[in-house]
């Protein structure tokens, strides 16, 4: 479990393809790895990966063949920076939302323009996505906790500050860049229960004449 906000920028060092996936290595800059070890989860531009070897300042992960179809891993090259955060610890301050690293769809940026000394990104969304996504809901876009602030038909806005386009892989986005995206989990929930909701329920063979031979009902 993740929160969403980006601990460092790391760089993709090495990609192996085998035949099951891949695996690759990040060199991860400034992310502190003095308390990783193997198993561990790391997002990784929102994808949660397990640490199958690491030193002081790299860690590799194997990744699926489903997991390189339906993410933006499928098109990732040597040298590409990506968001890193290790898994949330009990103490953690929550600054984001509730990340699972489980990326639902990969959109792209529509377009990009100045709002104060902020930046606006327009982000297309499928079909798929499109029920998720709420004004003023979360949303994790490359691992990246954000706020929706409009949503049309087929695309949603995003306001970014300057400390988190700085901070992430933000800083590289341009018009058509793939992104990963993760809508709020509680939404994904929510739709479960109210269609679980609208499913007739079977008729039962428990009566109250069955609970008050059974001892149930005196």
């Amino acid at each position: 479990m993740f929160t969403g906000i980006i601990e460092a920028v790391g760089k993709i060092k090495q990609i192996n393809i085998t035949a099951d996936g891949a695996r690759l290595t990040i060199d991860t800059q400034s992310l502190d790895m003095g308390d990783v070890n193997l198993g561990d989860s790391i997002a990784t531009n929102g994808i949660c990966l397990t640490v199958v070897a690491f030193d002081s300042s790299s860690f590799s992960a194997d990744v699926s063949k489903e997991t390189l179809t339906r993410t933006g891993f499928g098109s990732y090259q040597v040298n590409q920076i990506v968001n890193l955060e290790k898994a949330m610890l009990p103490t953690t301050r929550f600054g984001g939302h509730i990340v699972s690293g489980h990326v639902d769809a990969v959109a792209t940026i529509k377009s990009i323009a100045p709002s104060g000394n902020s930046i606006d990104y327009w982000i297309n969304m499928s079909d798929e996505i499109a029920h998720y996504i709420a004004e003023k809901g979360s949303v994790t876009v490359d691992g990246v906790s954000l706020t929706v602030n409009t949503v049309l038909e087929d695309s949603f806005r995003l306001t970014i500050v300057p400390h988190t386009t700085e901070k992430t892989v933000i800083s590289q986005y341009k018009v058509g860049t793939p992104v990963n995206i993760e809508v709020d989990v509680m939404a994904r929930y929510i739709e479960r229960l109210l269609l679980k909701k609208q499913t007739p329920v079977a008729s039962s063979n428990v009566t109250e004449a069955l609970l008050k031979k059974s001892g149930f009902i005196k």
